[in-house]
C-alpha cells in the first residue's frame, strides 16, 4: 500500500482528495491505517452488528456475548489511537441486545469517565403490532469523547419554528426577543411582593408560586425596558429574552426523534434512489438515514476545519453520503474515512458515494 501511494501523482493525497474507502476487514485496515492517521481524527461513528442473533441479514449477526465484546473492545483500543487527544469523539449505534457489554467495553477502553451520553434515536414513527412483547421504537447510540475535559459540543442551528418565536411589537433597539414566566414554583424568600403595571394594575405571583428575581432586581429590569406589560401595559409581566443575547444555537439533547433525524423507513429510501438492486430486500436491514449521521457531525464539526470523520463498520456508505451532503450545503471541508469488508462494497456503498459525489 506505501509503494502504491508513493507512486500516486500527488504531492498530498489527504489534500487531493475528499475521502478514502477502505474494502478490508476492519481489525487489519484500521492497524494499516493507524500510523498515518493518529490523533488526526475528530468524529468516528459506527453501527456495528447489533447481535441479535438472527440470520436475516446479509451479514453475521450471530455471536456469543463474550466473542462479540471481544471484537468491540479489540476495534476500539485501535480506533481510540485515530482519536485527537483534544477533540476526539465517538458515536456507535446500538439496541437492547448489546448496550450493557457495548458501555462495560467503552468504560474499559475510553474509561467512564470520558462517558458523553446516551442518546435515544427514534428509529420508527408507527407502533410493530407484529410484536411479541413491545414494539422496538428506538436505538440508542452511545456517545464517548477521547479526553471529556477538553471537548465542547457545537451547538444545533435553531430550527425555523424557534426563530419564528422571536419579534419586536415595541420595535426595541436592542432587537427582536421573546418573553417568559417571571414567577415560579421554588420558594424564593425575596418573591413575594406586588408590582403596579403603567396602566396602573397591580400583580402578585399566585398562591404556590413566587417572583424569580428580587423586587430591587425587578425595578432594575422595568427601567432597562426588559419587562413586558403586553400591548395596553396592563398585562401579568414577563421577562423579554433578546435573541442577540441568547446563545447562537441549542445545545444537543438526547432524545432524537424521527421527525427531526429520519428514521429506518426514509434510510431505505435515500438508498434506493441513487443504487438499483436486483431485488429490493438485498438492502440492508439496519440502514441508518443521512440526517441521522449530518446531526452527529452538526455536534462535532465545524466548515470551517478541513475534518477527518471515520467510520469502519461502513455499511451502506450513509456516512460518506451525509458527509458529502453537509459539506455540499455549507461549504465544509470534512472528509470521511470508510471501511467495509462486505460483498456490497462494490454493490452498494461504491455507486452510492460515486453517485452522490457526482451528482448535485
Amino acid at each position: 500500500l506505501r509503494r502504491l501511494l508513493e507512486a500516486l501523482p500527488f504531492d498530498d493525497l489527504d489534500e487531493a482528495t475528499d475521502g478514502l474507502l477502505v474494502y478490508g476487514e476492519n481489525y487489519q485496515a484500521l492497524r494499516l491505517l493507524l500510523e498515518r492517521y493518529r490523533d488526526q481524527v475528530k468524529c468516528v461513528y459506527i453501527d456495528p452488528p447489533y447481535n441479535t442473533g438472527s440470520d436475516e441479514f446479509i451479514y453475521k449477526d450471530r455471536y456469543q456475548h463474550s466473542s462479540w465484546l471481544s471484537l468491540i473492545r479489540e476495534r476500539l483500543q485501535i480506533v481510540r489511537q485515530f482519536l485527537s487527544e483534544k477533540e476526539g469523539y465517538i458515536f456507535v449505534s446500538i439496541d437492547d441486545n448489546e448496550y450493557a457489554n457495548l458501555k462495560t467495553a467503552f468504560d474499559l477502553v475510553f474509561g467512564p469517565y470520558n462517558f458523553v451520553a446516551t442518546v435515544i434515536w427514534q428509529k420508527v414513527f408507527a407502533p410493530k403490532n407484529t410484536a411479541k412483547y413491545f414494539s422496538e421504537d428506538h436505538d440508542y447510540i452511545l456517545v464517548y469523547a477521547r479526553n471529556k475535559a477538553h471537548w465542547q459540543p457545537y451547538l444545533l442551528p435553531r430550527s425555523g419554528e424557534a426563530e419564528a418565536r422571536y419579534n419586536n411589537p415595541d420595535n426595541d433597539p436592542r432587537g427582536p426577543w421573546t418573553s417568559s414566566d417571571l414567577t415560579a414554583r421554588n420558594y424564593y424568600s425575596e418573591g413575594q411582593y406586588e408590582v403596579a403595571s403603567p396602566g396602573g394594575k397591580t400583580f402578585r405571583p399566585a398562591i404556590g408560586t413566587y417572583w424569580r428575581v428580587s423586587k430591587d432586581k425587578f425595578k432594575e429590569l422595568d427601567q432597562d425596558n426588559r419587562i413586558w406589560w403586553g400591548e395596553d401595559g396592563n398585562n401579568m409581566p414577563r421577562l423579554k429574552r433578546f435573541l442577540s443575547e441568547v446563545k447562537p444555537g441549542v445545545v444537543p439533547q438526547t432524545l432524537w426523534k424521527h421527525e427531526d433525524v429520519g428514521n429506518t423507513q426514509e434510510a431505505k429510501k435515500e438508498l434506493l434512489a441513487v443504487v438499483t438492486f436486483k431485488r429490493t430486500e438485498d438492502v440492508l436491514n439496519t440502514l441508518k438515514p443521512t440526517r441521522l449521521i449530518r446531526r452527529i457531525l452538526q455536534i462535532t464539526t465545524t466548515s470551517q476545519l478541513s475534518t477527518w470523520i471515520t467510520d469502519f463498520f461502513a455499511g451502506s456508505g450513509t456516512t460518506g453520503h451525509a458527509v458529502i451532503n453537509l459539506n455540499r450545503e455549507d461549504g465544509g471541508r470534512r472528509k470521511f474515512i470508510l471501511v467495509e469488508m462486505g460483498e456490497y462494497f462494490d454493490t452498494v456503498l461504491l455507486p452510492r458515494i460515486a453517485k452522490v459525489m457526482y451528482t448535485p
